[in-house]
């Protein structure tokens, strides 16, 4: 996979493109990311690339024009261009899922108050990581890099990838490491009893009641097998 990215920060970028497993997928080839300065597109004079929002308003707009030419610069038949954008739909993990099977993504960093509107009809799709503010996109844009590699073949272990809370909806269940106990604080039993169906089943049960508990809204998102709907009913009961 490909990974270009749009933005006026490109020296943001580069701790995490030199660190953990994103280093290690560039390096092995699995990935390619390049960042590149928006100012390099710009025609303007000390190749300024934002301005004023016609209309009147505060704060300042990043140009339509240095972000035409980057994307055309950048495009082939391949892409798909992103922009990170608080208006954009919701990111998730079937998202990331999705852009995993692209071969070049383009991502464009929003910044100030926002971009020209006129470049919308040049991207393919417009991502936003919450309902919050932040300065600009840069952040958002890792994001979404670091949750694609990770899905690419052999950025990490098969193994961690369908483990992962929310990789099939659920959130993960409670884990535990040594020491086995530490001032009173113990390991439950049923982990350290070497009884790999009750452990597996006693996974499962943590991870829907954890789901219930602390994210019931993504209950709405998962279609249910009859034993995770008996095990909720289940939880749901004792819960009252």
């Amino acid at each position: 996979m490909k990974i270009d990215i749009i933005t006026i920060f490109p020296d943001f970028f580069t701790p995490f493109i030199e660190t953990s497993i994103v280093k290690r997928a560039t390096n092995q080839g699995i990935v390619t990311i390049k960042t590149h300065q928006l100012r390099d597109f710009s025609k303007r004079k000390h190749q300024y690339v934002d301005d004023t929002p016609y209309g009147g308003g505060r704060g300042m707009l990043l140009q339509f024009p240095p972000l035409y030419e980057a994307i055309k610069a950048l495009k082939t038949e391949n892409s798909m261009v992103i922009l990170l954008s608080p208006q954009g739909q919701k990111y998730e993990q079937v998202t990331a899922k999705q852009l995993a099977l692209s071969n070049h993504l383009i991502l464009i960093c929003g910044h100030y108050e926002g971009v020209d509107a006129r470049i919308e009809d040049y991207i393919d799709l417009e991502l936003s990581i919450g309902d919050y503010i932040l300065t600009g996109g840069e952040i958002p844009a890792m994001i979404v890099a670091d949750s694609v590699i990770r899905l690419l073949p052999g950025s990490i272990q098969e193994e961690s990838q369908e483990t992962d809370s929310l990789q099939q909806g659920w959130l993960k269940y409670p884990q535990y490491t040594k020491p086995e106990s530490y001032l009173g604080h113990d390991v439950p039993e049923i982990l350290r009893s070497g009884h790999h169906q009750n452990i597996e089943d006693w996974r499962q049960y943590q991870s829907i009641k954890r789901t219930y508990q602390k994210r019931p809204d993504l209950l709405k998102k998962i279609k249910l097998t009859a034993k995770e709907a008996e095990i909720l009913e289940e939880i749901k009961k004792i819960g009252k």
